[in-house]
């Protein structure tokens, strides 16, 4: 039987010098982190971006089929995800926690190992934050801030006439590691003898339960000397974010469905559940990955990147969003994607 520790007997107090005792910094800006009324940030003649985002459960997540350390991970990561999406780089968090006395000590210290695993990867610091009780269930509430040389920031309604329209990565896959996790959970909640079959689907499930920020492509960006017109992270569905970036930019756009990068695995899982692909990647959410538009101009410079796709272009308003079907037929863009209050 594995030991466990009530909060209460460690206090609040008790509870931040626990979960914050080996913390690690990374940034010289660090002036003061975790243990005063607030933390201090010096950014030496930056531009500072701030972005929230809080995970209920019940509604983001499901900790029937989520590890708690995977939790705290991608926790971090949707709010680096925005960081990114600025243009700019990420460089501090605050994480503040609600849960219910069902969460002793050493569940919180496995989702700390995740929130400080994902803090080490992408070399932000943790400098603050609070915990709170809740009546019942787990709420995680995320601050992360960036910095960014002085207006290199890229917002979503800067897109140009003409801009190609560019996403990084694959789409779909986080929303069918969600169908397979939620088909597992409904077979287990009526037979629990049965055991879960997550068919090897490791690409999938490892994109629901532990997603990526894509640094990788902001540096590339940046080192090539690419400046994205417009840009913003995929976490609600491909189309409802296209349509987000021409309402923004007061365009149109043209998206083709064959351009739509979808991974191997992704469509054969898709076609296996009876699920169109190209549906999954407009609608699924979840993917993290970055949506931008850039000038035609600099098309030659991301030809050898397999990461960046390009699938499409913008136009003028007078053409409302549409994506060209692979057999050449003409459809409106619906926003389909995921609805925080549906």
């Amino acid at each position: 039987m594995e030991e466990r520790t009530e909060i209460e007997d460690l206090g609040e107090f008790g509870l931040i010098d626990y979960l914050t005792r080996n913390i690690e910094l990374y940034n010289a800006s660090t002036v003061l982190g975790v243990g005063d009324d607030a933390a201090v940030i010096d950014l030496f003649g930056k531009q500072t971006v701030i972005s929230t985002d809080m995970l209920v459960e019940g509604i983001h997540f499901d900790l029937m089929y989520t590890p708690l350390k995977h939790l705290g991970y991608k926790s971090v990561i949707v709010n680096l995800s925005d960081i990114y999406a600025m243009n700019a780089t990420p460089t501090h968090i605050t994480m503040s926690l609600a849960f219910s006395n069902r969460f002793s000590l050493e569940a919180l210290n496995e989702f700390y190992e995740g929130v400080y695993a994902a803090c080490e990867k992408y070399r932000v610091d943790l400098i603050g934050g609070d915990t709170t009780s809740s009546q019942k269930g787990f709420v995680i509430s995320v601050t992360a801030i960036g910095e960014v040389a002085p207006d290199k920031f890229v917002k979503r309604s800067t897109a140009q006439k003409g801009d190609l329209l560019c996403v990084s990565g694959d789409l779909g896959a986080a929303y069918l590691g969600l169908t397979l996790l939620e088909r597992e959970k409904k077979i287990f909640l009526e037979n629990p003898q049965i055991q879960p079959d997550l068919e090897d689907q490791t690409y999938v499930i490892g994109r629901q339960l532990k997603p990526e920020a894509r640094h990788d492509i902001i540096s590339f960006l940046a080192g090539k000397e690419i400046m994205p017109t417009a840009m913003m992270d995929v976490s609600d569905g491909l189309s409802s974010e296209i349509l987000h970036i021409c309402k923004q930019s007061q365009l149109g756009c043209v998206l083709y469905e064959e351009k739509i990068p979808v991974h191997d695995q992704a469509r054969e899982l898709a076609m296996k559940l009876g699920l169109d692909p190209t549906a999954c990647a407009l609608s699924g959410g979840e993917d993290y990955e970055l949506l931008f538009t850039m000038k035609q101009e600099d098309y030659d410079k991301i030809t050898l990147n397999e990461e960046i796709a390009v699938i499409g272009y913008m136009t003028e308003l007078t053409e409302e969003p549409h994506i060209i079907t692979r057999s050449g037929n003409k459809h409106k863009l619906a926003a389909q994607g995921w609805n925080a209050f549906k």
